[in-house]
């Protein structure tokens, strides 16, 4: 004993190198686990040829486990693919969906899918287009309104957005050709483009727990919101248990999915388990994510201080990412001062009038022109309603708590620093806002104004 206590005092007290490389083994491995999940969080249907897709792949099991006890969702992943089945945790959110996508682009979408499903191996854009336009002309699509043909550039556009977007999720491979010339060029066999059709990632298009398909007519659901209800209803085990289980699933979706979950917008049920549980899952959540956790008395955030897990970011760079951010430290100061009534659109577009004379020197010329303040207001609103920041309330904009986070410093210009930045800006600063500062700081307090995010 004396011996080996010797040794151990020669070296410091350091542990011996089998147990180093077990504590390091240790730690890549919850590294690679938290890339992984995150990585799935924010691209839910993955291709092989994903950055991440091997660390996905080594870290199945663990991932498949965790997703299923935290979140009820489930993971299939395979050697050509992973597909987490996310499902929306609350299905009145509005602001979810694809960028740019409207109720007829998702048509145009399901209608594609329908298409390559019972399309060979390979098909060509032409060939796509001439078969949807025939799906579209189905009475049932016909009754509502929908018309969908190849002899406007408009209309082939949006057919090579949808081509695009599966493209991007992997179900369709460009072989040849060019979608633009297809636009151009009225569709002709001379300008065109070859895809293979990936019949794994097609399969997992559809997240949906029980498809529209499997509806006998006469028992399909009538109203829209019963249709959106129906596609994710889940079992609930009826016990103690189960209930619980469904509302920690809910839970975790929220505040997986959204900047923030507000507990007034929990309905009775859930407002008991969160203020019971919201310390345990947050913990657990930012354990396994990398998030860091805001629990304040309107509710808790998951914030992400990387930047990466979010589709919409703020701050950012650009003028509407810069106007947004002037337009929540405006409501922000009113919400300080413990003013909550909303604003209306035309006073948050003469605020931006104003805020021209000072800031519009930072702005793409177009912004500064007569009159786009108003749809420079509608882009920050949109921003801000995405972000539950505000909310719409009939005609007026109404102020929620976590937009007290905002606030900006003065604008400061200096050299460029490393390739790749703008002349004259700081690299990675907004205009107007603090050199180095994230989304939530505030001049000598970044926790927040009193119970206020």
């Amino acid at each position: 004993m004396t011996r080996r206590a010797t040794r151990a005092g020669r070296r410091g007290g350091e542990p011996p190198a089998s147990q180093r490389v077990g504590e390091l083994q240790a730690r890549q491995q919850r590294d690679e686990q938290r890339i992984a999940l995150r990585a799935l969080l924010m691209q839910p249907l993955m291709g092989p040829a994903h950055d991440d897709f091997p660390a996905v792949r080594r870290q199945a099991e663990v991932l498949r486990e965790w997703f299923a006890r935290e979140t009820g969702w489930t993971l299939h992943v395979e050697r050509d693919g992973a597909r987490l089945y996310k499902r929306p945790g609350d299905l009145r959110d509005a602001t979810r969906g694809l960028p740019g996508y409207d109720r007829r682009r998702y048509v145009l979408l399901c209608l594609a899918c329908a298409v390559l499903e019972r399309a060979d191996p390979q098909i060509t854009l032409h060939l796509l287009g001439e078969r949807v336009m025939q799906w579209a002309a189905e009475p049932a699509l016909a009754a509502r309104g929908f018309v969908f043909t190849l002899t406007t550039a408009a209309q082939r556009r949006e057919l090579v957005v949808v081509c695009r977007t599966l493209l991007e999720l992997g179900v369709l491979q460009r072989v040849a050709g060019d979608e633009e010339g297809f636009v151009n060029e009225n569709g002709g066999a001379r300008s065109d483009a070859l895809y293979d059709v990936q019949r794994r990632a097609l399969s997992g298009m559809l997240a949906a727990v029980r498809g529209p398909s499997t509806w006998a007519p006469a028992e399909s659901p009538s109203t829209f919101d019963e249709r959106l209800q129906s596609l994710v209803a889940e079992h609930v085990p009826d016990s103690d248990d189960g209930r619980r289980s469904a509302l920690r699933h809910r839970l975790a979706r929220r505040l997986l999915d959204d900047p923030v979950v507000y507990t007034d917008s929990l309905d009775a049920d859930t407002q008991g388990y969160f203020a019971n549980q919201r310390g345990a899952m947050a913990l657990r959540l930012c354990e396994a994510t990398g998030l860091a956790a805001e629990q304040r008395a309107e509710g808790l955030a998951l914030t992400d201080e990387a930047g990466t897990l979010t589709d919409v970011a703020m701050p950012a760079e650009g003028t509407e990412a810069h106007v947004t951010l002037l337009v929540a430290e405006h409501l922000a100061k009113g919400v300080r001062a413990g003013v909550r009534a909303g604003v209306t659109e035309e006073a948050i577009a003469a605020f931006l009038r104003g805020a021209a004379d000072r800031y519009g020197r930072f702005w793409r010329k177009s912004a500064r022109e007569p009159g786009a303040e108003r749809e420079l207001a509608r882009i920050a609103l949109e921003r801000l309603i995405e972000l539950r920041l505000v909310e719409r309330e009939a005609d007026r904009v109404r102020p929620l708590a976590a937009i007290a986070r905002f606030a900006l410093g003065e604008a400061e210009l200096r050299q460029r620093t490393s390739p790749g930045t703008s002349p004259g800006t700081f690299p990675g600063a907004l205009p107007g806002a603090s050199p180095g500062a994230s989304a939530g700081d505030a001049p000598g307090d970044t926790a927040g104004v009193g119970s206020l995010f």
